[in-house]
């Protein structure tokens, strides 16, 4: 079957930059997916976009649907046709729904039984009959938070369309796209060919707007072009120009032919904190900055236009000149913030409400303060430096610079605490008590910083249960799960011992005057061995083996997180398959007894055969050798050595009946396996791995 290029594009106003991206994407898969429910073959394809287009070229599509073989199957014979073999009314209904006689239909069976059949071909449509509505419902189904209207048009998308090109090979698909009649005719670039491109076939799209439109339609390889071309710019000052992907993203969605320029600011705005500077120039300018070779900060920018100017030095003035108010405001807010000293600012927190139920953001403060001191002596931590630095943790959210950038709160404490002759420790603490703020993101590298990190995340946990906001499906307004995933994170990398559920009820205490929810404790460490569970399924451990270990509950995560690392690789030995079915033996057998066979100790004289004595034997020997490592903790080593019971353990069941006739003979068995279950729940209840 014969097949040509198929091309789409349609051109609008400014597309959003930080969507473009996505819609892009989104663009080419439900093009592609409509393709494939109409059953047109295709060889490849590829999507384009710039600030003011989105297009999909589709490779070598199918000219026309294959013709398709309809089987339609009848009434059976014994219903289609009466004692004297006239048709009756159900198989002439059957061959009037297909259109022909009932002396045209044929038979077929089908389980057994004999039917009426007919068989037809259907002829597959053209593909040009098909892709304007492939199109038009590609276009309805891209993510768009809010469309909008334009003129008198009914018409909506998420910015204004202007044109719309539609080809199959070099033939034209006539049809109405968003109000727009689609022709073969692109525009080039706004500013330097802002005038109408005819492409004569669909495969010459790219180059045609690349040689006549002076655009690059390729994001890819317009994003890479920006990268090469910002980094050469920042080598011609002997300087590094730093890249952040998603402000190159955003650039990349603004322009449609990148021109990089370098411009410059006064050298005395380096006094105000780096970090303040460059989300200025990312934010405001969407510029990239450059540092030395010691990493510092440059009084340069580099900003990406989308014009090729006759006299650079202008643009680059016009830059510099817009930039430099931006820049002056950081400093404005920088001097005018050091003027009051943090502490000084502690009252004023009372003003901002945290949540309704749990008061102000100063409330909030007093209890992570006193947390953070339990929590730090649990640590050998410094409890009144950690209580200080709580208290001392939100204030910088009253300041000029955070309330003009969110994004620098905790960084701006941290150079507000330096300023004010704080601590070191404590600075760095106001900064890190955010982290993790996302996955992969680093850990607080302080133990002050650590400590205040948990104690705020706990609080903030520990209070929205409390009053019954927990997150429901996938609606988490306080990042609660993100939260918990950072607490356990903490504590499990940075090897603390501490005692979740402890620390749970300490901040559970700290809430005086507010009355919590009874259950709230409880249901705060269920939660977080729930995440404790989803970070093991994102790390490959099954949920089987999540399962051994949060059958016992432990209550540190350190001690969870080790107990896990050995059953995962207990559940790869040979012999765990084998003891992990005994272990559910034993677990069925003891729980339909009314006896407490805990209290039962197993009595030498009453074993009376081989298998059972050599099993007692070494089981004796193995409290000895594992007992002591599973208090250390090393759980790997006691189960790599429990694994040797599986010949005793196989043997023992092979050749002992445990449900006996003689009462003191089947308690003594009894208690003999329960004391072999309770080696192994040292460090889990292995009896739920291999289940499948």
């Amino acid at each position: 079957m014969s097949s040509r290029d198929f091309l789409f594009e349609i051109g609008t106003e400014e597309l959003p930059p930080k969507a473009l991206s996505s819609l892009s994407r989104a663009l080419e898969q439900q093009v592609l997916s409509g393709l494939k429910q109409a059953g047109l073959a295709f060889e490849a394809s590829h999507s384009f976009a710039t600030p003011r287009r989105l297009a999909v070229l589709v490779s070598q599509l199918q000219d026309q649907q294959a013709d398709k073989l309809i089987d339609r199957l009848g009434p059976a014979i014994k219903a289609a046709f009466d004692a004297e073999g006239n048709p009756t009314q159900a198989a002439m209904g059957f061959a009037k729904s297909c259109g022909v006689d009932v002396a045209d239909l044929s038979r077929s069976e089908k389980g057994g039984i004999e039917k009426l059949a007919f068989s037809t071909t259907e002829s597959g449509r053209p593909t040009g009959e098909l892709v304007p509505d492939i199109i038009r419902t590609a276009l309805a189904k891209l993510p768009i938070p809010k469309r909008m209207r334009w003129g008198s048009s009914r018409e909506e998308f998420v910015r204004p369309v202007h044109w719309a090109v539609m080809m199959l090979g070099n033939e034209i698909i006539s049809t109405v796209v968003l109000g727009v009649e689609t022709s073969h005719f692109s525009y080039g670039h706004r500013f330097h060919h802002n005038e109408a491109i005819q492409i004569e076939d669909a495969s010459d799209y790219e180059e045609l707007l690349e040689e006549i439109g002076g655009i690059i339609p390729d994001f890819d390889k317009r994003k890479e072009l920006i990268r090469r071309l910002v980094i050469e710019e920042g080598k011609k000052a002997e300087a590094t120009t730093v890249i952040d992907e998603l402000l190159l993203d955003e650039v990349t969605s603004l322009v449609e032919y990148p021109v990089v320029l370098t411009g410059k600011f006064d050298e005395h705005f380096l006094e105000v904190p780096a970090e303040a500077l460059i989300l200025t120039m990312k934010a405001h300018q969407k510029c990239f900055y450059v540092t030395d070779d010691k990493d510092q900060l440059l009084p340069r920018f580099i900003a990406v236009s989308n014009i090729v100017s006759k006299d650079p030095s202008q643009v680059i003035e016009g830059n510099e000149r817009v930039i430099r108010p931006r820049l002056a405001d950081a400093r404005f807010f920088y001097d005018t913030d050091k003027q009051r000293s943090l502490e000084s600012r502690t009252s004023q927190l009372k003003d901002i409400v945290f949540q309704d139920k749990l008061g102000s953001v100063y409330d909030k403060s007093e209890r992570v303060a006193k947390l953070a001191a339990a929590i730090a002596d649990r640590i050998d931590g410094d409890a009144a430096l950690c209580s200080r630095a709580a208290r001392l943790s939100k204030c910088d959210l009253l300041t000029s610079m955070v309330s003009e950038f969110a994004e620098l709160q905790g960084l701006m404490g941290y150079y507000y605490a330096l300023h004010d002759g704080e601590p070191i420790d404590l600075a760095n603490a106001l900064n890190e008590q955010y982290k993790p703020r996302f996955a992969g993101d680093n850990l607080p590298e302080s133990t002050t910083g650590t400590v205040l990190a948990l104690a705020d995340k706990l609080d903030s946990i520990v209070g929205i249960f409390g009053i019954g906001q927990s997150p429901t499906g996938s609606k988490d307004p306080f990042a609660l799960r993100r939260s918990a995933i950072g607490i356990l994170r903490t504590i499990v990398e940075k090897e603390l011992d501490l005692n979740i559920l402890e620390c749970i009820e300490l901040s559970v205490t700290g809430f005086e005057g507010i009355e919590l929810q009874q259950f709230t404790a409880n249901e705060v460490f269920d939660f977080m061995l729930d995440r404790f569970k989803a970070w093991y399924l994102e790390e490959g451990i099954s949920s089987e083996v999540f399962q051994s270990v949060f059958a016992l509950k432990p209550q540190r995560p350190l001690d969870f997180h080790k107990r896990i690392i050995a059953v995962h690789n207990f559940n790869d030995l040979p012999e765990s398959v084998a003891l992990a079915a005994a272990n559910k033996r034993v677990s069925n057998l003891l729980a339909k007894q009314s006896l407490d066979i805990q209290s039962l100790a197993v009595d030498q004289e009453l074993l009376q055969d081989s298998a059972e004595q050599s099993l007692f034997e070494e089981l004796q020997a193995k409290v000895l050798e594992v007992t002591p490592m599973f208090k250390e903790g090393s759980y790997k080593d006691g189960l790599q050595s429990l694994a040797s019971l599986k010949e005793s353990v196989d043997t023992f069941f092979d050749e002992v009946l445990v449900m006996c006739e003689d009462k003191s003979l089947q308690e003594n068995r009894l208690a003999l396996l329960q004391q072999l279950r309770n080696l192994f729940l040292q460090s889990a209840d292995i009896s739920y791995l291999h289940n499948n």
